[in-house]
């Protein structure tokens, strides 16, 4: 049921599960609370504000007592506690009720802007930007103006090379994930043309590297394919992966500056949630959680 705030009301596990299906690639905010709860009380009427102005989101509200099934299978032990969900994966979490702190987590993960959420277009999989862990990320021979960081997210200006064509580009993520597939947007003479991946390396290659080692797997693009069109990558070559560096070899027009839009990375976590592990949810009625 939901109410006029654009909070859903969660009943048990299975309407649960609903509602994170029902929400596909967007965003999904999940307050579990508790009746006899302060700060949870404290913390509501932010969350129902929260719900109408960022409505590109999903809001649930989840009474730990009522639906101790998915308080157990999210392993929520403290209340409020704050989860964040897209394409049914878990992507964040906070406990506590630091309303700024709540709303910040809010904006990083659905975005700013105010366009749309771009659907990953591979149905039960995301672009797994979100979980980078962006102090492990470089790009060699990016430009200081158009730096690696703009092409990660849509509508964030570009990346361009530098001193040469060529460009390396490290990716560090904070689990485990599978890659499926790119998509890729750039001019058509600028944009990228041979594409060497390599995955779970020590460190970052040097550009003799990645030229001489054996690659994960290479592509060639074409220039039609640089409109943000799926590019399906080797499945079975990218289960488990820590980390993959893209060496970016020429460019479709032969010149010296090479151009990336946006780079997404489609593909999904690799979840160590054990769904039967249900424990016991800490507190008691009765009880005020600080």
């Amino acid at each position: 049921m939901a109410a006029s705030s654009g909070v859903i009301k969660i009943t048990d596990e299975g309407h649960f599960q609903t509602e994170l299906g029902n929400a596909g690639p967007k965003l999904v905010v999940v307050d579990f609370t508790a009746s006899w709860c302060g700060p949870c009380k404290r913390v509501a009427p932010f969350f129902e504000e929260f719900s109408n102005k960022y409505q590109r989101a999903v809001f649930l509200k989840v009474d730990v007592d009522e639906c101790q099934e998915t308080a157990a299978a999210n392993k929520i032990t403290a209340m409020p506690t704050f989860v964040f969900f897209r394409n049914k994966t878990k992507i964040d979490q906070m406990s506590g009720a630091d309303t700024n702190a709540l709303e910040e987590k809010i904006k990083q993960h659905i975005g700013e802007e105010g366009g749309e959420e771009e659907d990953a277009g591979v149905k039960g999989y995301m672009d797994i930007s979100t979980f980078l862990d962006k102090k492990a990320c470089e790009c060699l021979n990016e430009d200081d103006d158009h730096p690696y960081a703009h092409c990660l997210k849509s509508g964030g200006g570009f990346l361009q090379s530098d001193c040469d064509e060529q460009l390396i580009m490290s990716l560090s993520y904070n689990q485990q994930v599978k890659l499926h597939s790119l998509k890729i947007k750039a001019p058509k003479d600028k944009g990228p043309k041979t594409i060497r991946i390599f995955i779970n390396q020590p460190r970052t290659l040097d550009f003799d590297g990645a030229d001489s080692m054996v690659s994960t797997q290479d592509l060639s693009i074409t220039g039609d394919q640089l409109d943000g069109s799926i590019i399906p990558l080797k499945f079975v070559k990218f289960q488990n992966v820590t980390n993959v560096q893209f060496f970016i070899k020429d460019n479709q027009g032969g010149g010296d500056v090479t151009q990336v839009d946006h780079l997404a990375i489609i593909g999904t976590p690799i979840s160590t949630t054990n769904m039967n592990e249900f424990k016991r949810v800490a507190g008691k009625k009765g009880e005020s959680d600080g």
